[in-house]
């Protein structure tokens, strides 16, 4: 019964000389017990139901943004199986790596290039290569005063000469004052002990052309004194020549010897000799001291300035590699072996063998991956046709084309055969690596039939998966995917494409629904219920005036 016809039926039941209940009529005409109406449920009831085309809308977006969801799965799983074809097929992928074993990885190792023929190598290291180095006399400390003096550095780059006393007063200004001439091609460092400090040169490189030498510039007068031994050091192995008057001897020290054994030999060559050494310690150490023995004749000392050790002499590495005599200047050879990088670690009694082969640690991980990417593939594709019997439907996908036409593609590709334009091959397909297709189109890998063809015919297996020139099963399975997978004009950039535009499409419908439709509407109909609640408050008052009219008050009848 709608409210006007309710008030209508309660007016015709009324008599004159009965009591009409006006609130009654009111509930009646609102569908409430008290007078007003619900402006803002009223038009949201109202706005709700014109929206309706919108929830329509809406849902046809929630499905396609499910299809670009599962179509964007399925596009990353099969440009992932694209890149694993372009690892297996590439010159210097896991196929052509190599790894080189050593029969004595104590004294050789080595490396190899992607692409190194394989093999075995004789290789017999007869002598590293040296690095030259020099060592001074122990000082106390690297800032204690040195005396002054001077020698000459020579390399194959040049010479210098560094004098001390002006300037350089330590050995730590020594080795920065040598430094600083690059061109000579040391390093001087100062190496300090629990017995005092040394100058350590060392050559930049290692080799016999890198080799260096120290001199010491001749003394001649009548004082003569040696840099400071610390207390408890001692003499390196070095020479020097004394000269006085006609005489003239050289003297070679040991590593170990001190100054005051030094001082006793160059006394006993008195008379011939006329100087007097001596040993004198000082708060500094020890240090050899020389004078005329009669006090005025000068004497000439090749002066050993800080009694200068050679430690090592630059040399150059001597080697052969399958029998072939070869030198390098420095410890890690290239082209004695062609794609092979030595690295010579000490020298060899008897020859060292090294074996070149395919990586098949390697191999058999980027194959383990292939598979692990397809099957990832293959199910997420299967998913879209099995049936859901709780929903009575299959995938979000079930009927898109370029999805099944996926699903035909990989399985095919599995059957690719390898023949070879001559001879035989032990590799002709997936199956005989290992590699087998189950029920559901999913792989599984034989691990020992796989690891026994990596091992006993690596090549025939570089062959199944790049072919004679590139053309093999990675080619063939990467030509199937290149119409799915093709950023320009692939199957799913054009379905995603489409998909896009589609919901872009009822994106602006909505919008523009919204925009010229519903804001109207809901204008409209905002303004009729505040006017028809405004009426409705203003029934009391009406109600009363009526209730009068009636002669409906308290005394009446």
């Amino acid at each position: 019964m709608s409210s006007t016809s309710g008030i209508n039926s309660l007016l015709s039941s009324t008599t004159a000389s009965s009591s009409v209940n006006l609130s009654s009529i009111l509930a009646s005409a609102t569908g409430a017990t008290t007078p007003g109406i619900d402006v803002a449920g009223a038009v949201s009831a109202a706005i709700y139901a014109a929206r309706a085309p919108e929830r329509i809308w809406q849902a046809q977006q929630a499905t396609l943004a499910a299809q670009t969801t599962a179509l964007t799965a399925i596009q990353t799983a099969t440009s992932t199986l694209t890149t694993d074809m372009h690892s297996l097929n590439s010159l210097t992928g896991p196929l052509s790596a190599r790894t080189v074993s050593s029969s004595n990885s104590s004294v050789l190792t080595a490396t190899a290039a992607t692409g190194t023929v394989a093999g075995t190598h004789s290789v017999n290291i007869i002598r590293t290569a040296q690095t030259g180095a020099w060592y001074s006399d122990l000082a106390s400390s690297p800032i204690a005063a040195v005396p002054a003096t001077s020698f000459t550095l020579t390399s194959s780059s040049g010479s210098a000469t560094f004098t001390t006393g002006s300037g350089i007063n330590s050995l730590k200004d020594l080795a920065a004052a040598i430094n600083s001439n690059t061109s000579l091609g040391v390093n001087a460092t100062v190496v300090t002990g629990s017995s005092g400090s040394r100058l350590a040169i060392l050559s930049s490189t290692s080799g016999k052309a890198a080799d260096f030498s120290i001199t010491s510039a001749s003394y001649t007068g009548t004082t003569w004194s040696s840099p400071d031994i610390p207390a408890g050091g001692s003499l390196g192995a070095n020479s020097f020549t004394l000269s006085s008057g006609t005489a003239s001897t050289t003297f070679t020290t040991t590593a170990g010897e001190t100054y005051a054994t030094l001082a006793n030999t160059i006394n006993n060559t008195l008379p011939s000799l006329n100087v007097t050494a001596s040993a004198v310690t000082d708060s500094n150490g020890t240090h050899l001291s020389i004078v005329p023995a009669d006090g005025t004749t000068p004497f000439t000392i090749s002066e050993p300035s800080f009694n200068f050790s050679q430690a090592v002499a630059g040399a150059d590495a001597s080697l052969t590699v399958d029998g072939v005599p070869l030198t390098s200047a420095n410890n890690t050879v290239s082209g004695a072996i062609p794609g092979v990088t030595l690295r010579l670690l000490g020298a060899t009694i008897g020859e060292t063998n090294l074996t070149v082969a395919s990586d098949a640690a390697g191999i058999s991980t980027a194959v383990n991956q292939f598979v692990s990417d397809y099957n990832t593939a293959i199910r997420l594709v299967n998913s879209q046709f099995s049936y859901n019997a709780a929903s009575s439907s299959q995938g979000i996908l079930g009927s898109d084309p370029s999805v099944r036409a996926l699903q035909s593609s990989l399985m095919s590709a599995l059957n690719y055969a390898n023949t070879p334009a001559s001879g035989t091959t032990s590799a002709p397909s997936l199956a005989s690596l290992g590699i087998n297709v189950g029920n559901d189109g999913t792989l599984t890998v034989d691990t020992p039939t796989l690891n026994s063809a990596l091992v006993n015919n690596p090549l025939d297996v570089q062959n199944f998966f790049q072919g004679e020139s590139l053309n093999g099963f990675a080619a063939s399975f990467n030509t199937a995917l290149s119409n799915y997978t093709d950023p320009s004009s692939g199957a799913f950039t054009v379905d995603l494409k489409s998909i896009s535009d589609t919901s872009l499409d009822l994106t602006k419908h909505i919008n523009d629904f919204e925009n010229f439709y519903i804001a109207n509407q809901q204008t409209l109909l905002t303004a009729m219920y505040s006017k028809a609640e405004i009426a409705l408050q203003q029934l009391p008052t009406q109600m009363a005036q009526i209730q009068a009219m009636l002669g409906n008050t308290k005394n009446g009848g």
